[in-house]
């Protein structure tokens, strides 16, 4: 019996090998229809998404520029003063401190 059952066991070996190849070839197929699928979808949404978008007007350019340049220099002025006071404060504590001479 041993006989027969090393040739089974040889024999389902090399049916799951088999199966194993199939499946490989298969999944690979499968993989690159489905990366097609996926870049073909993905492109489809991004032409509906384009299609959307709206080019601003001149004035609207205009009116967001100014705003963003109002807002830097703004933001500018109002970290120089924390760093002012903050730095005049180091500075004061420092002399407190004696670290200063």
């Amino acid at each position: 019996m041993p006989v027969a059952t090393a040739e089974k066991s040889a024999e389902k070996k090399k049916s799951m090998a088999k199966a194993a190849a199939m499946n490989s070839e298969e999944g690979v197929s499968n993989r690159a229809l489905g990366f097609v699928n996926r870049s073909r979808d993905f492109l489809t949404d991004v032409r509906a998404e384009m299609r959307k978008v709206v080019t601003p007007s001149w004035k609207e350019v205009q009116s967001t520029t100014i705003v963003v340049i109002v807002s830097v220099f703004a933001f500018a002025g109002f970290f120089w003063i924390v760093d002012a006071v903050l730095g005049q404060a180091q500075h004061q504590l420092f002399q407190w401190l004696g670290a200063l001479q």
